[in-house]
C-alpha cells in the first residue's frame, strides 16, 4: 500500500495550485459578491491542459489518470469552489461519458473540442418533478424519420448558459415507467434555450439555469449508447462524478482549515495565541483529522476508477463524508474566527455556504446512504435492474 503520490501527479497538483493562488483566489471574493462567472479563467486552464486532464492525448486531453484529476478539483475548489464544480460538470459529467459510451464519431467529434476548452460540458438530468428520483423525468424524444424530436424542461444545469454540448436524457418509450425507457442524447447550443438564471447561496462565480428544449431534432448520429440505456450512463457518470464532488469538498475545507490555522496562530486574547487555548486546539485537531480522513476515502475511490473496478460504493462513501465534512468544518471556522468568521472581510463565511451543496447535488447525503446500504447489502445489482 503507497500512499506517495507519484512525480507526475506531484507536478500536476503543484501546476493547479501555482495557477489557482495566482489567477484565481485573489478574485474569488469579487466574483462571488458579484456573481461574475469568469470565462477567461477556464481558457487559462485549457492552455495548461486541465480542462482535460483524464483525457487521452488523442483526444486533446493531457491523458493523465483520475487521480490527477480529482487532484486538480481540490486545487481549484480550495481557490474558488464555483470554478472547481465548472470543472468537475464539463470534464466528469460530459466529457468522459461521451469517451467512455460513445461511438467512435462520436469520441472524435464531441471531445477533442471539449478537452481543450473550445466550449464548456452540460449534463442535463434533472427536472422539476425528477431529482432524486431521476428515473421519474418527463423529457421526451419522439420518434421522427430517422431521428428523434426533443421537447421538455431541465432544472439544475451546472454550466447552462456559457455551454456548447449538453448531455440530455430523455425519454423514449412511453409504455415503460422509471428508469426503463430513458435515453441520452448529445445537443449543441443552439438546440436549447436557457430560461432562467438561478439566485444561489453559494457558488457564485458558477453558472445554474432552467433550460428548455423545444422540438429539437436529433439524428441517430447524437444518440448516446443504445436507446432505452440511457439511465445506465447517468448511474454510471454519477458514480465517477461523485468523486469529483468530495475533492470538490475536501478543497473548500482545506481552504477553510488554512485560514482558521493561521488566524489561531495570529489572534491573541487573555494573553496568548488562541491556538493555545484547549478549546482552539480541539475545533483544529478535528478539522485537520477529518479532512484527512475524507482526502484518503477520495484517493481510494479515485485509485479503484483508474483500475478499472467497480466505484459505486467508494465514491458513494466518499462524497457523503466529505461533504458533511465539510459543511461542519467550514462552520468550525466561522467559530474560530468569532465575529470575523462571520463577516466578508475573511472568506470563511464563503467557504462555509459553498461546502453545502456537495451534500446535495449528484445526489444527496440521503441518496448516498441507500447507495451504500444497497451496496453492503448486496442489492446494488438489483436495484440496477428496475
Amino acid at each position: 500500500m503507497d500512499f506517495e503520490l507519484s512525480a507526475e501527479q506531484r507536478e500536476i497538483q503543484a501546476l493547479t495550485r501555482d495557477f489557482a493562488e495566482r489567477e484565481i483566489e485573489p478574485h474569488a471574493a469579487d466574483w462571488d459578491r458579484n456573481h461574475t462567472f469568469p470565462r477567461e479563467v477556464f481558457t487559462q486552464l485549457a492552455e495548461l491542459g486541465l480542462m482535460g486532464t483524464c483525457v487521452p492525448e488523442a483526444y486533446g486531453g493531457a491523458g493523465t489518470d483520475f487521480l490527477s484529476y480529482v487532484l486538480v478539483l481540490e486545487e481549484l475548489s480550495r481557490a474558488d469552489a464555483g470554478v472547481g464544480v465548472t470543472v468537475a460538470v464539463h470534464t466528469s459529467a460530459v466529457t468522459l461519458p461521451i469517451l467512455t459510451f460513445g461511438t467512435d464519431e462520436q469520441r472524435s467529434r464531441f471531445v477533442p473540442p471539449l478537452a481543450r476548452g473550445e466550449h464548456l460540458g452540460a449534463f442535463a438530468l434533472t427536472e422539476p418533478e425528477a431529482g432524486s428520483d431521476a428515473g421519474a423525468l418527463r423529457t421526451r424524444a419522439e420518434p421522427d424519420g430517422d431521428g428523434w424530436r426533443i421537447t421538455g424542461n431541465k432544472q439544475w444545469i451546472t454550466n447552462g448558459r456559457h455551454s456548447g454540448t449538453f448531455l440530455v436524457f430523455t425519454r423514449t418509450d412511453s409504455s415503460t415507467a422509471g428508469a426503463r425507457g430513458v435515453t441520452a442524447f448529445i445537443l449543441d447550443a443552439d438546440q436549447v434555450q436557457v430560461t432562467r438564471d438561478e439566485e444561489k447561496l453559494g457558488l457564485n462565480s458558477s453558472v445554474t439555469n432552467d433550460i428548455a428544449i423545444d422540438g429539437a431534432y436529433v439524428e441517430r448520429d447524437r444518440l448516446l449508447h443504445e436507446e432505452g440505456r440511457g439511465f445506465r450512463v447517468a448511474m454510471q457518470t454519477l458514480d465517477g462524478g461523485r468523486i469529483g464532488i468530495a475533492a470538490q469538498a475536501v478543497g473548500i475545507a482545506q481552504a477553510a482549515y488554512d485560514v482558521a490555522l493561521a488566524y489561531a496562530r495570529e489572534r491573541r486574547t487573555f494573553g496568548k495565541a488562541i491556538g493555545e487555548h484547549q478549546a482552539i486546539q480541539a475545533k483544529l485537531a478535528d478539522m485537520s483529522m477529518e479532512i484527512d480522513a475524507a482526502r484518503l476515502l477520495v484517493h481510494r475511490a479515485a485509485w479503484l476508477k483508474d483500475r478499472g473496478e467497480p466505484v459505486t460504493e467508494a465514491g458513494a462513501k466518499a462524497k457523503l463524508f466529505a461533504s458533511e465534512m465539510a459543511r461542519r468544518q467550514t462552520a468550525e471556522a466561522i467559530q474560530i474566527l468569532g465575529g470575523y468568521g462571520y463577516t466578508k472581510e475573511f472568506p470563511v463565511e464563503r467557504y462555509y455556504r459553498d461546502a453545502k451543496i456537495t451534500e446535495i447535488y449528484e445526489g444527496t447525503s440521503e441518496i448516498q446512504r441507500i447507495v451504500i446500504a444497497r451496496a453492503i447489502l448486496g442489492l446494488q445489482a438489483a436495484a440496477s435492474r428496475t
